[in-house]
């Protein structure tokens, strides 16, 4: 193989590399019980930011797509945040652990977080807007059909584990 071929394809891939490594530096430093807290805010802030009635409010001011996107992107993150301080006071992360205990898991777990990203990145948010995704990325990501079974994976890692 090339290696300008793989060069290639690990430039389109590299959003997914960055979000998969940002949520495993975050689950090795913080443990497994936090990454679990954090996953299941990301699905509580879907849920809240897909009827927030206040978008038109926030994002009229706006000048640009761009601006509209980022300032989107910062209200469901506000909306993910207040979700994760929610979790960790029903579920507190005080189990202490070290970096690589549980490793096997941190790493699934991590996967299943960043599948949450990516889905939302295409159906819910729009990143799409601010980032060009390379084509195995649009393969699997992009049709609305996936999106079902892209949600469902998270839920079936943390149930299994």
């Amino acid at each position: 193989m090339d290696t300008g071929t793989v060069l290639g394809f690990l430039q389109e891939i590299l959003f997914l590399i960055v979000v998969y490594g940002a949520f495993l530096m975050y689950s090795m430093m913080k443990g497994t019980q936090a990454l679990v807290n954090l996953t299941l805010a990301l699905y509580l802030a879907l849920l809240i930011s897909l009827k927030f009635p206040y978008y038109e409010v926030i994002l009229g001011s706006a000048g640009s797509a761009k601006t509209e996107s980022i300032l989107a992107i910062v209200v469901f993150i506000t909306f993910t945040l207040l979700s994760k301080w929610l979790f960790n006071r029903l579920m507190p992360p005080d189990m202490i652990e070290s970096s690589f205990e549980y490793f096997g898991k941190k790493l699934l777990f991590a996967i299943g977080a960043a599948i949450l990203v990516m889905a939302f990145s295409y159906h819910a948010l729009p990143v799409t807007e601010l980032i060009t995704f390379g084509s195995p990325i649009n393969y699997l990501f992009a049709p609305e059909a996936n999106f079902f079974w892209w949600l469902l994976v998270p839920l079936v890692l943390l149930f299994l584990l």
